[in-house]
């Protein structure tokens, strides 16, 4: 076996140990049912992914019904999705991968079409910079309530289904997210006003679901946290808010921070000067014993163990475990050489891949995705 750092176990906060660093990093594949119940293609889906990564963490699920944010989209809303996530946790647990469900609320970045002619909700009454983005209304102090209780009654679900842990959206403007942004969050309450404000939500939803783990009596259940860094909008959240908030995170009962990032390696989106890569500033606030885990763009053994010998604890990749689902296995074999960096149409079915993913893939990614053909490699 290849002596790579990545393949070596760690442990999390909490004690539990992670067979190696690798994460697959949650990704939307939009093939839930209409209801957000799995389908057989999600569970394939993930079971061919299995079992190489020490962590597969999933695809958004909504916690609420006002929290979906695409169609396809897997819920946690309502304990008649205890079946069928109970099937996924368990297609996920092959070969001690840990099943990790990444929970969380859209706000804003929905639409009313989603949400079957109900408006979005979000921290303020204040629309996305996006293109057709529509006008959120503020929820009620009572209906924060409700969804920080919504996010537990999640973790409940996931534990119950046998899940190994959750991960909290609080990343990509979604709407954990929304409450810690200056752009989002015009309240002037409990819930926003000032950054310590700004800071409650997401503060209070950690809380809830640590409490939930606790009284369920399995201190080995993982609660991890994603966020970005840094917003674009002004005003909007810029790494000097990051920092603070890390450091009341440091302070709370989560097993790893997970970093959203459209390159692992990327400096400040804000300051185009500042080519400092954002990881390195975390690490710098960032407690001793609460593990980093980064994604953006990686794909070779090589850009893995460079990032894990920069201090980084997990390596989540995303686009590269959709073309190659053994790709754990192929360097444990020291086979790199049979590693695919690309795929061919006609290798949907052997990848799992349905035509909602297919489709979502060819508009997501500005830069492409790359498939090959008989003839050549073209970008999707």
């Amino acid at each position: 076996m290849t002596n790579y750092k990545f393949l070596q176990p760690v442990k999390l906060r909490n004690g539990v140990t992670i067979k190696n660093r690798i994460a697959m990093s949650p990704m939307t594949e939009m093939s839930s049912f209409e209801d957000g119940s799995i389908t057989n293609d999600e569970i394939d889906y993930f079971r061919l992914r299995a079992g190489g990564p020490g962590m597969v963490i999933t695809g958004c699920a909504n916690v609420n019904d006002l929290g979906k944010g695409f169609e396809g989209e897997l819920s946690v809303a309502h304990e008649t999705m205890l079946p069928g996530l109970t099937r996924l946790a368990n297609a996920i647990k092959i070969n001690h991968t840990k099943a990790i469900l990444q929970i969380f609320s859209a706000g804003r970045m929905t639409n009313s079409r989603v949400l079957r002619g109900k408006q979005p909700v979000s921290a303020s009454a204040v629309a996305s910079e996006r293109l057709g983005a529509e006008t959120p209304r503020a929820l009620s102090n009572e209906e924060v309530e409700q969804t920080i209780q919504d996010f537990a009654n999640a973790t409940q679900l996931a534990i119950d289904a046998g899940f190994d842990g959750v991960e909290l959206h609080g990343a990509n403007t979604y709407l954990i997210q929304q409450f810690f942004s200056p752009h989002s969050n015009r309240r002037t309450d409990h819930w926003g006003g000032s950054l310590e404000k700004r800071m409650n939500f997401p503060l209070a939803v950690i809380d809830a679901c640590a409490d939930v783990i606790k009284k369920s009596d399995s201190p080995s259940f993982i609660l991890g946290y994603r966020l970005s860094p840094e917003e674009i909008e002004v005003p909007g959240i810029r790494m000097a808010d990051t920092l603070a908030l890390i450091k009341e995170l440091n302070k709370k009962p989560i097993d790893y921070l997970h970093i959203s990032l459209a390159d692992a390696w990327q400096g400040s989106i804000v300051d185009r000067d500042d080519k400092q890569p954002l990881f390195e500033k975390i690490q710098e606030v960032l407690a001793d014993d609460l593990p980093l885990m980064v994604v953006g763009h990686l794909a070779s053994p090589a850009q893995v163990e460079k990032l894990i010998a920069a201090g980084v604890q997990f390596a989540a990749m995303g686009r590269e475990l959709i073309r190659e689902p053994k790709w754990v296995q192929k360097v444990e074999a020291d086979d790199e050489q049979a590693i695919r960096y690309t795929f061919s149409l006609r290798d949907l079915d052997e990848l799992k891949i349905t035509p909602p993913l297919l489709n979502f893939l060819r508009t997501a990614f500005k830069k492409g995705f790359p498939i090959s053909t008989d003839e050549k490699q073209i970008r999707i």
